[in-house]
């Protein structure tokens, strides 16, 4: 064995983590157990995974337990279990190096949390469970050995920002976690975690349905008696020590709801997300026919950290074969959309040495993950209908993954529009159902209209309203960019078309009125015609078309996107994500009875070759790009040109 001893250092941020925890940021501190029970665990679940493909990994005969190991007189406990253990190159990049992904986002969350109490599910959510070992002790010792290697590794650190890693010897493949502890205060929320019925206590607490027994030898005097029960004169008494079992290793998702209270389903969701929070809702079923497997799964309280982090995410459905664990990421059971839930998908049917690659084809998964997003969908329409402020909450968190899934799942694409909310013009706070959309429409109108846009705030001041709030039509304020993916592949609901307000021709009102409204457009189109021209002629660069509008009743012009074309905003999301995308002209539209139009007729009119004229054509045309909060090609440009135009006037 190789006596080299690396010594490194923690990166800033996981230094300022360490000071953090030393200094206990948190008043539980027994939590620290739980976390290196589930880290156990998930090592344990990973070998015996490993093991169906390679039965070498987990010899005849190997015990897959945890143990606790306390040494009250040394003031230590080891966490010993028998799962997959690490590498050297593991355990440098896994422990050596805390929260790649989140430990930022985690001291920015403390940071804002200065002065209040700091809640104990910023730990699990940020994934530096493993570093709450230091607010109990002084110094931690982690020997390892991966499963078929022959080398173990010892990784040592006292929390000072420093940290070393040398090889060692273990005789079995598996990890011990050995902490030093600190000395019991308390007042500090410092137990003695060395006595029995402490441990005891947070086993039963927070991991007694843990799948592999925890287990920790118990010492108890004994003296001989008779048959009565007596102790027998003159026996001495004596030490024996057995090895007790303390967790019922019970799968919550085999018993009746009725037998399990609420504490015990939040301390399994704790369990197998690593979230420290309790979850919003649960939902569970027993699935019987051609095709058996039941379910428990969970919406979170809180959106998890890494929602949008694709590659980082490793918290998802826990996918079981008759109670043998197989995947804690099982992919193939939910769509993208429903990346936050959480739980155990327990089937009767599949195969237990199923591969990745079998799951992707394999059609019983295909059946299950039908029958599980119809439970969720289902679940989140009762709560939607019978709790509108606990929807409200899931909406605000979860919402604008759920949207994903309007054009991702067409199969489910009316049950998601159902249960998707959207800001209204008929409402300052409240968000809106379509269905409730529709029950609002006035008797003449036959589409559901939206807008796009960055914000709510940019979208209400658009030109592109004016003739809805002027008549008194509804508009969904969409201002999400999942928004602009989405409503270019649905087009109705419950026969209602979805019309964007910013795209084609506008028509209002009934038929008499439509019928007026064109004749007067087509009017104006002959009045203005010439003008018209000219102003398509000078703008050719930026615009395809310029015509009167029907939707602009302050505003002296908007620009439009044709019926058939990509929305500025969807052409920038595109670019932005690497794709090429066309280069689209809009079709500018013109308030014939706004007075900037009605001079500049008169002018037009008056000297057809008036220079100054196409400059107040771009101005027109700048000025529509910054209506709609658009950003303008060459802004210097314009300013001057406003500068040049002002100058004139004063």
């Amino acid at each position: 064995m190789s006596a080299t001893v690396e010594k490194h250092e923690f990166k800033t941020e996981a230094r300022q983590l360490l000071d953090l925890m030393i200094h206990s940021i948190y008043s539980n501190k027994d939590i620290f157990l739980r976390e290196l029970i589930s880290n156990a665990s998930d090592a344990l679940d990973k070998r015996r995974f490993e093991a169906i493909q390679q039965p070498e990994l987990l010899p005849e005969g190997t015990e897959l337990r945890i143990r606790l190991e306390p040494d009250t007189e040394g003031r230590r406990l080891s966490i010993v279990d028998s799962g997959i253990g690490m590498s050297r190159d593991d355990v440098h990049e896994l422990i050596g190096t805390i929260a790649k992904s989140g430990t930022k986002e985690f001291m920015k969350k403390l940071e804002q949390a200065k002065g209040s109490e700091v809640s104990p599910d910023l730990i699990g959510q940020f994934g530096v469970g493993f570093y709450s070992v230091f607010m109990v002790a002084d110094r931690v010792t982690l020997v390892t050995r991966k499963a078929g290697e022959d080398t173990a590794t010892k990784w040592e650190s006292a929390g000072d920002g420093m940290y070393t890693i040398e090889d060692a010897e273990r005789a079995e493949a598996g990890t011990t976690i050995t902490l030093h502890l600190k000395e019991t205060d308390e007042e500090d929320g410092l137990s003695d975690f060395t006595e029995e019925w402490m441990l005891r206590r947070i086993v039963k607490q927070y991991s007694d349905f843990v799948a592999y027994p925890i287990q920790m030898d118990v010492s108890r005097t004994e003296v001989e008696r008779d048959e009565d029960g007596k102790p027998v004169e003159g026996a001495e008494e004596k030490t024996v020590t057995t090895t007790e079992t303390l967790n019922s290793m019970k799968a919550l998702w085999l018993r009746d709801k009725a037998d399990v209270p609420d504490e015990e389903y939040n301390e399994f969701y704790k369990h197998i997300s690593h979230d420290w929070q309790d979850p919003m809702a649960r939902i569970q079923a027993k699935i019987e026919g051609t095709l058996e497997y039941r379910l428990l799964l969970f919406i979170p309280g809180t959106a998890p950290f890494d929602m949008y982090m694709r590659e980082s995410r490793n918290r998802g459905v826990h996918l079981y074969v008759r109670r043998v664990f197989i995947m804690d990421e099982c992919k193939e059971l939910l769509p993208e959309y429903l990346r936050f839930i959480r739980g155990v998908v327990d089937s009767e049917d599949l195969s237990l040495n199923i591969s990745r690659e079998m799951l992707q084809q394999d059609r019983q998964i295909e059946r299950m993950r039908k029958g599980i997003v119809g439970k969720v969908l289902a679940f989140l329409k009762d709560l939607a209908d019978k709790d509108a402020e606990k929807y409200k909450t899931f909406w605000s968190t979860f919402g604008r993954v759920l949207k994903e899934g309007l054009f991702a799942d067409y199969e489910n694409q009316e049950a998601l529009l159902e249960l998707s909310r959207f800001s209204s013009t008929m409402e300052e706070t409240e968000l809106t159902s379509l269905q409730a959309y529709i029950d609002r429409m006035k008797t003449d109108q036959d589409a559901i209209y939206y807008m796009t846009g960055e914000s709510r705030k940019l979208i209400e001041q658009s030109p592109h309203l004016e003739a809805f709030r002027e008549k008194g039509y509804e508009v969904l304020l969409l201002d999400e960019p999942v928004d602009e993916v989405w409503t270019q592949s649905v087009f109705e609901f419950k026969g209602k078309k979805l019309v964007s307000v910013g795209k084609g021709a506008v028509e209002l009102g009934s038929e008499d009125e439509k019928k007026q409204a064109e004749e007067a457009r087509k009017e104006q189109q002959e009045n203005y015609g010439s003008l018209l021209e000219y102003l398509q002629k000078t703008l050719s660069e930026q615009v395809k078309e310029v015509r009167i509008s029907n939707r602009l009743t302050s505003s002296a012009a908007c620009l439009v996107t044709d019926a058939g074309d990509l929305t500025p905003q969807m052409e920038q999301m595109m670019r932005a994500m690497g794709q090429a995308a066309p280069e689209v002209k809009r079709i500018l539209e013109i308030n014939p009875k706004h007075p900037i139009l009605e001079k500049l007729q008169t002018r037009f009119s008056a000297d057809a070759g008036d220079a100054a004229l196409s400059e107040y054509a771009q101005l027109l045309y700048g000025q529509s790009v910054l209506a709609e909060g658009g950003q303008l090609p060459n802004p210097g440009d314009f300013s001057k040109l406003v500068a040049k135009l002002m100058t004139e006037a004063l």
